[in-house]
């Protein structure tokens, strides 16, 4: 009875963890997904972001008046200087308190081209946010292929090690039966090894492309760390013009660099406002109290009340020469237009570039991938062939490798020609989609 329970309570155990298990193999969206959320350079973007969105706060606050209370006392001991021109022995104290205001009321339009530059510089990076998740979605598809081609590389590989141990089988009876000579059996020995260490690369290639996509998901590859097949699913090649008309309205990298140069713009007016006057006005409330030893003073209540002060005013500043300064920040903040105007040229330059040429790519990995399916057919056609003529001994050893290493060539060219065309057909339609 108790064996039975503890069957029950193992079954139901593995049944739990099975799950849990079958969670390790990661897809591709959940990769991207992971990728996302915890990607540091992702992070950052999203953090300078929320800097944008205070200094927009910090641009509006500074229409708003200052106002600040005071409040001192001091004390004075020994000898002075009395109203009577004389030196006396006086100790005196005074005590000071109130209240100013500053409201600005023209600060020469420099608030509102601030607020509107602050403004503008939050959009350019809330886009760089969004294009620095682009890219790390594009790096996280290119990681993820790569691990998938070298693990079918692999198996290609672990193929050509099957046939060559095969054919090691076949010329050990061959030779027991004196139908071929002693440097034949040398010769497939001295293959299965090659294909050994080819396996052996074969297999650190495809640890390092896990490891390489883990360390860009940024966890622990502890040998748990696995991925799934991609579905079978065809996906159609959108054409070139397709793809870059809907990145010129949609690209984040793009808008965020025509951004940064609307942006160059404004911050070119707020350096023009140096140019122009300033008017606030300033109140100000105050009282004090004064006590001066030998003197009858009048109580503290008294002189707080009788010393009681209001005042109002109007300053207006009017820039006449700065050393400089002003006209300095001007050429400055053209400078800055410039560049922001030559950095998005460059960028349209740079994503035409790399959109055109992963379509061409694609295209070629296409073609490539069809005529390596030709060759697959030929080759095996061709090492069938020379395998019956190698048995019959009508081909000698040489003939019989060519033929084999011509196949797993024309296989392992397929393969990378496809994983080549599913890759840039994915970024293609990634950047027509985003």
């Amino acid at each position: 009875m108790k064996k039975n329970i503890l069957l029950l309570f193992f079954a139901s155990l593995c049944a739990f963890c099975a799950p849990l298990c079958a969670q390790q193999a990661w897809t591709l969206d959940s990769c991207i997904s992971y990728a996302l959320i915890h990607n540091v350079e992702v992070r950052q973007r999203i953090n300078a972001a929320r800097q944008g969105e205070l200094a927009v706060r910090e641009a509006k606050d500074r229409v708003l008046p200052n106002l600040s209370g005071y409040g001192s006392e001091n004390f004075s001991f020994g000898r002075g200087l009395t109203a009577d021109n004389t030196y006396a022995n006086r100790n005196t104290n005074s005590f000071s308190v109130g209240a100013q205001l500053s409201v600005p009321l023209f600060q020469g339009l420099r608030v509102v081209r601030s607020v509107k530059y602050s403004e503008t510089s939050l959009k350019a990076l809330v886009e760089q946010s969004e294009a620095t998740k682009d890219n790390v979605t594009i790096n996280v598809m290119a990681a993820y292929l790569q691990a998938l081609y070298s693990r079918e590389a692999l198996g290609v590989a672990r193929m050509s090690l099957g046939v060559s141990r095969e054919e090691l089988r076949r010329r050990e009876i061959l030779l027991d039966a004196g139908k071929i000579p002693e440097l034949d059996l040398f010769e497939a020995r001295a293959q299965v090894s090659r294909d050994e260490l080819t396996v052996v690369n074969a297999e650190n290639d495809s640890v390092m492309a896990l490891l390489d996509l883990a360390n860009l998901l940024d966890i622990e590859a502890d040998g748990t760390f696995d991925i799934l097949p991609l579905s079978p699913e065809e996906l159609p090649l959108p054409s070139l013009e397709e793809v870059w008309t809907n990145m010129q309205m949609a690209n984040h990298t793009l808008r965020a660099a025509a951004i940064r140069r609307q942006a160059a713009g404004e911050n070119l007016e707020v350096a023009k406002s140096g140019y122009l006057p300033t008017l606030s006005f300033n109140a100000g409330l105050g009282t004090n109290y004064y006590k001066t030893s030998g003197f009858n003073n009048e109580s503290f209540a008294g002189q707080m009340r009788h010393n009681f002060s209001k005042s109002l005013g109007f300053s207006l500043n009017i820039p006449i020469f700065d050393g400089f300064s002003t006209r300095n920040s001007v050429s400055r903040a053209r400078m800055e237009q410039l560049n922001s105007e030559l950095d998005l040229e460059n960028t349209r330059q740079q994503l035409y570039k790399t959109v055109s040429t992963a379509h061409a790519q694609a295209l070629a990995a296409g073609c490539k991938e069809k005529a390596s399916q030709a060759a697959v057919d030929n080759t095996k056609a061709a090492f069938d062939a020379m395998t019956v003529k190698y048995d019959n001994g009508r081909a000698n050893a040489t003939e019989y490798e060519k033929a084999k290493a011509d196949y797993i060539n024309a296989v392992a060219d397929r393969l990378q020609a496809s994983y080549e065309r599913q890759l840039r057909i994915r970024i293609l339609r990634y950047y027509n989609e985003n």
